[in-house]
């Protein structure tokens, strides 16, 4: 995708498509009545005939508009002026990508008002990832579309801006669209393709191009390490288990790093707690922790972040068979806890609580792990929002500022000893389930809680985010967007 800046007259720029405003009042953004003004009403005439109102999010492409130099104008809903705000703004840019993806426009001229250089890069971050997200297309086991992908996209403005700003906004939205592709490509690979050495061998192509540092630990080397809950879960496949370590030392050596970890069970049956079979195929995606934080450190590595980031990703498959683990099994986990696991469906957590144990030795400022973890986040916040869970008040609502800066949306959710007392067994230290299915996405948070006793930490669950279901199926790309704005504010970007 090629990005520029242009100024100079708007209807006269050639291109495949021009994207224009209008609020719900029926009044034209001022660069739609720019248009109107050189056809001489056509913009409006398309307004009163009604097949347009304004509603945020709404479009109309229009062919062909006389006294305009480019092929087509695609008018967008911007909802009512009176509150029209970012929020506002990233809907609509949303909505118009969108439609241009029933176009063959493949160069296309975004004109935005001459604001201050704040407001401005944060529109040019927006349609950059917007531009580069909705060019995603799944092809690595079907033929492409015949859709044509768009390949330019040119910002217009007029006045004296900001070049420098601007353009590094630019390379930051690209930085984390093309994150959030890498994320989604992952997670809709199937899970033949996609395993645990398919997930370890991308870590390594992120090493070799952005010149991370790259550990890949073997099945003898967890159980050196003691890593007995994560390698429980592995039992029952064929597929050895993989623990990706990548380090990016972009920040002053010595200090604290920031560590990422990322849920990376490629396939999830359910284990001897085997799954219904509807919609079991939707568990490929029960790696989009993992693929989100291998999407990340894209974004890092994209970006060159003046940040020292460690990524911690356990991936295995969750199978049944001979040797798979049963309820009842109890393992030790790294940390010296014992683990009573009374359902092999809640695997998640067992993967991620060793690699928690394991972030200890990089002596973290955080650590924060994403993990599509519980169906009851999805009961509790829909596909719309992330729950944050933390041990630390201060770092949850820093994830959910940064959710809201990168409209990325995340709410902090309670822990806490009341939940805990939900946890008890009478054969080990925890069990891996709660007492009842009431919270089960907060005793599933407070598991984890165990530990990660010795540094600040947050828990994302993406179980309702990470992916969307029938029609429209296909992983989403988040939390990449909530995790860069986080990772860019600590390392003051």
């Amino acid at each position: 995708m090629e990005f520029s800046i242009k100024g100079g007259e708007l209807s006269k720029l050639k291109t495949g498509c021009v994207l224009v405003g209008i609020f719900d009042s029926k009044k034209l953004s001022s660069p739609a009545a720019t248009l109107d003004a050189a056809s001489k009403g056509a913009l409006k005439a398309a307004v009163a005939s009604g097949d347009i109102t304004g509603k945020l999010g709404s479009t109309l492409l229009l062919h062909g508009v006389s006294g305009v130099a480019a092929e087509r104008v695609l008018l967008v809903g911007l909802g009512a002026e009176a509150s029209y705000s970012d929020n506002a703004f990233c809907k609509a840019v949303t909505a118009a990508f969108k439609a241009l993806n029933s176009t063959s426009a493949t160069d296309i001229v975004v004109p935005l008002n001459l604001t201050t250089t704040k407001e401005m890069a944060f529109k040019f971050e927006q349609v950059a990832i917007a531009a580069i997200t909705f060019a995603y297309r799944y092809t690595a086991t079907k033929k492409p579309d015949d859709k044509k992908v768009g390949k330019a996209v040119t910002f217009f403005i007029n006045g004296k801006y900001d070049d420098k700003a601007l353009k590094a906004a630019i390379k930051n939205g690209e930085a984390i669209g093309e994150g959030m592709n890498l994320t989604r490509n992952l997670g809709d690979l199937p899970p033949n393709i996609a395993t645990p050495a398919y997930l370890a061998s991308t870590a390594k192509d992120l090493a070799k191009a952005y010149k991370f540092k790259c550990t890949i630990l073997e099945k003898k080397d967890m159980e050196k390490l003691g890593m007995n809950t994560l390698l429980s879960v592995s039992k029952g496949s064929y597929l050895p288990p993989k623990f990706v370590v990548l380090e990016h030392n972009g920040g002053k050596k010595g200090t604290a790093p920031v560590v990422l970890v990322g849920k990376g069970i490629t396939f999830d049956t359910g284990g001897i707690s085997i799954k219904p079979s509807a919609e079991m195929d939707e568990m490929k995606y029960d790696m989009c922790g993992a693929g989100s934080m291998l999407g990340v450190m894209k974004t890092v590595g994209m970006m060159k972040l003046p940040l020292n980031v460690v990524m911690l990703v356990p991936t295995c498959e969750n199978m049944p068979g001979g040797n798979a683990t049963r309820p009842g099994d109890i393992v030790k986990s790294m940390s010296g806890q014992t683990v009573e696991i009374l359902n092999t469906d809640a695997e998640g957590r067992l993967i991620l609580c060793d690699a928690l144990t394991y972030a200890e030795r990089f002596k973290p400022a955080c650590v924060v792990d994403a993990a599509t973890l519980t169906g009851a986040m999805v009961i509790a916040l829909g596909h719309i929002t992330t729950g944050v869970f933390a041990n630390d008040d201060a770092l949850g609502a820093e994830l959910v500022a940064a959710g809201n800066t990168a409209h990325d949306k995340a709410w902090l959710l309670p822990m806490g000893e009341e939940y805990d007392e939900g946890l008890k067994s009478n054969f080990a230290d925890i069990p891996n389930i709660g007492a009842g299915r009431a919270g089960g996405s907060i005793t599933a948070a407070c598991f984890l809680a165990r530990f990660a006793g010795k540094y600040k930490w947050a828990h994302l669950d993406i179980a309702g985010t990470a992916w969307h279901s029938g029609a429209n199926k296909g992983a989403t790309g988040r939390p990449v967007p909530l995790l860069a704005k986080f990772l860019m504010k600590r390392a003051g970007v």
